[in-house]
C-alpha cells in the first residue's frame, strides 16, 4: 500500500512540475525574491507541524504581494512542491507504522475534496473568499493558542482508528481538502483531530504531508489551468521552501515551537482582522 501511494505521489509529482515549468516558460516569469524567503520560512516551520498557510497569507495580505482573490489559489500551487518533498521523507520515516487503510483513506479523501473545490474559487465572489480565508485564520491561531495553554489533549499512542472513528477522519478531510482551495491549510485541524481520537500525533505528520502534496497537485494543475495564480509568488515560495524543508526534516531533532507559534499567533490574528474587514466592505458594495 506504501508503495502505491509513492508511486502515486512520483506521478503527482511529475504532473505538477511539468504544469508549474511549462506555465513559467511560457509567461517568462522570475521567481519574486521576497517570496523566496517567505518559501523558506514557512516550510521551515509546516515541516515541525505549525503549517504554512497561515503565515503566508498573513505576510502576503501585509505586504499586498497578491490580490486578495488570488491569494489561496497561490499558496495552495506554491506550497504544494515543499509539500511533495516533505510527503517522501514522512512517507519513509513513519508511513509503515500508520494503519494504511486510514492512510490511504485520508488522502483519496482529500484529494477528492480538492477536485471538487478548485473550480469553486475562481467562481466564488471576492469577499467570500476572504470571508473563508479570515474564518480559517481564526481557526488556525485559536488552536494554537489552546495548544500552548494545554488546554487541547496531548494525543495517544495509538497508529489506528476504530472503524466509525476512521470514517469520521476520512469525511473531516474530504471537507479539509474543499477549503485547502480557499486557503485553509489541514495542518493544524489533523493534528488536533488525531489528537483527540487517541492516536500519536506524529502519525498525523504522513497524512497532512501525503494528502497536501497529492491532493495538492491535481488542485494545482487545475488552479494553473485557470490562471488565476501569481506565478512569481509561487516559484519563489517552492524554490525557497524545498531546501527549508530538508534542513527541518534532516537536522531538526527537538525544538520546542511553542514559542513560535506564539508569534505566529499575534501576525495571524491581525491577518485575519484585516481580511475579515475586507470582506465585509466587499460585501456591502
Amino acid at each position: 500500500m506504501l508503495t502505491a501511494l509513492l508511486i502515486l505521489l512520483g506521478l503527482g509529482t511529475l504532473g505538477y512540475a511539468a504544469a508549474v515549468l511549462r506555465a513559467a516558460i511560457v509567461q517568462r516569469v522570475a521567481p519574486r525574491p521576497e517570496a523566496l524567503l517567505l518559501g523558506a520560512v514557512t516550510n521551515f516551520f509546516d515541516t515541525l507541524g505549525i503549517g504554512s498557510f497561515a503565515p503566508s497569507t498573513a505576510w502576503i495580505k501585509f505586504r499586498k504581494m497578491v490580490p486578495d482573490r488570488l491569494i489561496p489559489s497561490t499558496l495552495l500551487v506554491g506550497h504544494t512542491g515543499p509539500s511533495m518533498v516533505q510527503a517522501f521523507i514522512f512517507f519513509l520515516l513513519l508511513g509503515g507504522k500508520i494503519d494504511p487503510a486510514l492512510l490511504v483513506g485520508c488522502i483519496l479523501a482529500l484529494l477528492a475534496g480538492a477536485l471538487i473545490g478548485a473550480p469553486l474559487v475562481s467562481r466564488a465572489q471576492v469577499w467570500l473568499v476572504q470571508t473563508t480565508v479570515a474564518v480559517g485564520l481564526l481557526i488556525a491561531a485559536s488552536i494554537f493558542v489552546l495548544i500552548n495553554l494545554h488546554l487541547m489533549p496531548g494525543g495517544g499512542s495509538a497508529s489506528t482508528l476504530s472503524l466509525p472513528w476512521m470514517l469520521v477522519a476520512i469525511a473531516a478531510n474530504f471537507a479539509l481538502g474543499v477549503l485547502v482551495n480557499f486557503g485553509v491549510g489541514n495542518s493544524a485541524p489533523t493534528l488536533i483531530m488525531f489528537s483527540l481520537m487517541g492516536m500519536d500525533p506524529r502519525y498525523a505528520f504522513p497524512v497532512i504531508a501525503g494528502s497536501s502534496a497529492i491532493a495538492g497537485a491535481a488542485a494545482s494543475i487545475s488552479h494553473i489551468r485557470i490562471g488565476e495564480i501569481d506565478l512569481r509568488v509561487v516559484t519563489g515560495i517552492i524554490l525557497g521552501g524545498i531546501p527549508a524543508v530538508l534542513v527541518a526534516a534532516f537536522v531538526v531533532k527537538n525544538m520546542d515551537v511553542a514559542m513560535l507559534r506564539w508569534l505566529v499567533i499575534g501576525v495571524v490574528y491581525y491577518a485575519a482582522a484585516v481580511m475579515a474587514r475586507s470582506a465585509w466592505a466587499g460585501w456591502k458594495q
